[in-house]
């Protein structure tokens, strides 16, 4: 392309951005964008991204997204444009405001302090990087409006990078943007986020399951419209303006169920939902309207009794509104219908934005969000937080679905789903939570870790004597409680924590050892405990002691022996640590797909625990603190935070080799019966000529749970093995334990 016909093309996109906004609710403001545009143009003239495209057509487009897409206004546009200006070229944020204003200024200055992506290369730069985005929120929520736009741009043009860089930038929007952009009630842009990534994680799945719609779309249209028919004409005839759709789930969200349910894509049965949007003038009309479609809908169809939602009387957290019922189709499956009025369907679309075109102000009543906004600060004031936890932490917030319960006053408390008495005390107050012994639900007296549902009326009880306790963790659901009670306990601890830090300085230093990283993992692993602070609690409470683990790692308790110990044993078998796979001699290049090889001379990457993968499933590697290559399966939890955690050490990878066989655990389901274990055993040993190395059945009445843990050569092996052992009579499931595995039949 000649330097004219891409300067052309950068023309014909920005008219685009400024065509949209010229047809928009909001003040023609044309004169500032065209100014923004150019400043951006001169500003960026001879940049290319990595596509090879000229640098410019990037913010253009981030533009576009944040002013049609998610609706936003002039100040946002001129933001856009200007956006990565102050990091990449030689302007400062004074330039920008001298040349546009002091509130495009701030917008532009906020989106430099959180650029790069949410995570930097350090944990603890994660930790803050993470805090500015949300200090920056509760400042101007636009920021992160324009940054989702950045986002969703980076995501649509993934494709020009490396593969590790996919998987980082895909690990990170999935970890943190996509729940950001549910919260903040961009259903559209999340769902994108959430099928894009998935494509870059898992293209095989991703393309498998998109040919399986299309494949099916012609009977599920004809099945929609023996449903809609009735709906339609019914709702005519009462003199209705609307507009009715059915609303495919996304990719993602059907493989999430596919994998959840451990279903093939054929009994995915609620592929679809029925849409109604109405039209209404009159705001205070739209709640009775909801209703009457309602009342004609259960007229015609039977209702499913406990799958009605009604979001209009209680709204979201991210302001959504609309009435969900359940009906059965005429095929005998389960439909769901949503009812919104044309301002909701809004709303849930393009999230807050939407309310400033329907000038739905804040004086009133303080928004849900601002609350949300104000937990979340409850966390950023905690002055020590360990990252990962920090992440941890918030992402619950994130990912939550709410429930709505009420104190005896009759004040609503918005909290997640799972949330206990014990998250309603602190909720009210960090005092009361700490002194919280009991709680009375709808009357009944209860124990703080009782689990809440909406529209419980509950009521905290207290005692004086009473203190916090470590088990309280495991029965805490909002990020607030956990946050504080963590200061709490770590404050009470400390001093434990630093009498068993001095004991191991003083056991190491006598026997002529270097406090390192690796001494400390040592020991970690071997007394089982996961961070420093809690090796350190132990020893410092008497719970282990080190003369013990001399004793066990030595013949002889001689501490002389101990800088041996360090320097070959690690609380395993010498045998053990032979195994195994050495650290590779050359560096590993995270930019060059890893080959990962297995067979019985050579292995040069470790297997993990937290998802068990096998040979030839869809893997990630990860290079660990050893310098080793750890693979995991791309569905594993932890996979997801090391992706959004440490970028820069993830690689690509693919099997080249593989000759060695490994352990593989199964777990089969069905209906007892006379023989049944003996045919199983017949064809997995003799039929199939697979070895077992232990087999564990537990039967309940005419249940029955097999357990088998078998040699095999890889992934492909265990499919093939789970496929035909299914077809054996009363056999209903089988499949690999421990590993969230999908086979798409």
């Amino acid at each position: 392309m000649t330097p004219e016909e891409e300067d052309r093309l950068i023309e014909a996109e920005f008219r685009d951005v400024l065509n949209g906004y010229i047809h928009s609710n909001h003040r023609k403001k044309v004169e500032m964008i065209e100014r923004a545009f150019r400043f951006a143009k001169k500003a960026h003239a001879g940049i290319r991204r990595r596509s090879g495209e000229p640098y410019i057509l990037h913010p253009i487009a981030v533009a576009k997204i944040a002013s049609q897409e998610i609706g936003l206004g002039s100040t946002s546009i001129c933001a856009a444009l200007l956006h990565d200006v102050v990091e990449d070229t030689e302007y400062t944020v004074e330039d920008i405001e001298q040349q546009f204003g002091k509130k495009i200024a701030q917008l532009v200055s906020g989106l430099t302090k959180i650029s790069g992506g949410i995570f930097g290369d350090q944990a603890s730069a994660q930790a803050e990087n993470f805090r500015k985005l949300l200090l920056t929120m509760s400042e101007d929520i636009r920021v992160v409006l324009i940054k989702m736009a950045d986002r969703l741009h980076n995501m649509r043009t993934l494709g020009s990078m490396a593969p590790n860089k996919q998987y980082k930038i895909a690990g990170e929007t999935l970890y943190i943007y996509a729940p950001l952009a549910h919260r903040l009630g961009l259903f559209a842009i999340k769902t994108e986020l959430e099928d894009l990534s998935f494509k870059y994680e898992h293209p095989k799945a991703y393309a498998d399951i998109s040919e399986l719609i299309k494949q099916s779309e012609e009977r599920r249209q004809a099945v929609y419209n023996d449903f809609s028919a009735p709906i339609t004409e019914k709702l005519t005839s009462m003199g209705l303006k609307f507009e009715a759709k059915a609303r495919l789930k996304s990719v993602y969200s059907i493989w999430r169920k596919m994998e959840t349910k451990k279903v093939p894509f054929e009994e995915v049965y609620d592929l679809y939902a029925m849409r109604i949007i109405f039209d209404c003038d009159d705001q205070s009309q739209e709640k009775g309207m909801c209703w009457n479609i309602y009342a004609a809908i259960t007229d015609l169809y039977r209702l499913h009794p406990d799958r009605t939602r009604d979001w209009i009387s209680n709204p979201k957290a991210n302001g959504y509104q609309a009435l969900h019922l359940t009906v059965m189709g005429p095929d005998g499956n389960w439909i769901e219908v949503q009812i919104r009025s044309r301002r909701m369907d809004e709303i849930a679309e393009k999230g807050f934005a939407a309310h400033w075109k329907y000038k739905i102000g804040e004086s009133d009543e303080e928004s849900e969000l601002n609350v949300w906004l104000r937990t979340i600060k409850d966390i950023l004031d905690d002055p020590n937080p360990n990252a990962i936890d920090f992440l941890d932490t918030l992402k619950l917030n994130l990912f939550a679905s709410e429930i709505v319960v009420f104190t005896p006053k009759g004040e609503l408390i918005t909290l997640p789903t799972q949330a206990t008495v014990l998250d309603v005390a602190f909720e009210l107050h960090s005092q009361i939570g700490m002194k919280c012994i009991a709680g009375k639900v709808n009357h009944k007296l209860v124990p703080l870790s009782h689990r809440l549902h909406s529209g419980d009326q509950v009521e905290v009880l207290t005692s004086q004597s009473q203190t916090p306790k470590p088990e309280w963790m495991n029965f805490l659901a909002t990020a607030k409680t956990k946050t504080r009670l963590r200061a709490v306990l770590r404050k009470e601890q400390q001093p434990m924590v630093d009498k068993g830090r001095e004991m191991v300085e003083k056991f190491l230093a006598d026997g002529q050892v270097e406090l390192t990283n690796e001494v400390i993992t040592k020991m970690m692993a071997y007394f089982h405990v996961t961070t420093r602070e809690e090796l350190y609690l132990k020893i410092g409470n008497g719970e282990v002691s080190l003369d013990g683990y001399i004793l066990k790692n030595s013949p002889k308790s001689d501490k002389s022996l101990l800088a041996k110990i360090f320097r070959i044993r690690s609380g395993k078998s010498k045998k053990a640590e032979e195994s195994e796979p050495i650290p590779p001699a050359e560096k590993i290049n995270p930019k060059k797909t890893y080959l990962l090889r297995y067979n019985d001379n050579e292995q040069n990457f470790v297997f993990t625990d937290c998802c068990r993968p096998l040979p030839g499933d869809d893997v990630m590697g990860f290079i660990n603190d050893q310098g080793v290559v750890e693979v995991h399966s791309l569905t594993c939890p932890r996979a997801q935070v090391l992706k959004a955690s440490y970028g820069p050490r993830i690689v690509s990878t693919q099997w080249e080799t593989v000759e060695a066989k490994t352990l593989a655990e199964i777990r089969i389901d069905g209906v007892d019966r006379h023989g049944i274990l003996q045919e199983l055993t017949q064809m997995i040993s003799n039929q199939l000529n697979i070895d077992i190395r232990s087999l564990h059945i537990d039967t309940d009445k005419e249940v029955f749970t097999c357990r088998l843990t078998v040699l095999i050569e890889n992934a492909e092996a265990v499919n093939d093995l789970c496929q035909k052992v299914k077809k054996i009579k009363g056999v209903q499931s089988a499949g690999r334990e421990g590993a969230n595995h999908v086979q798409i039949s």
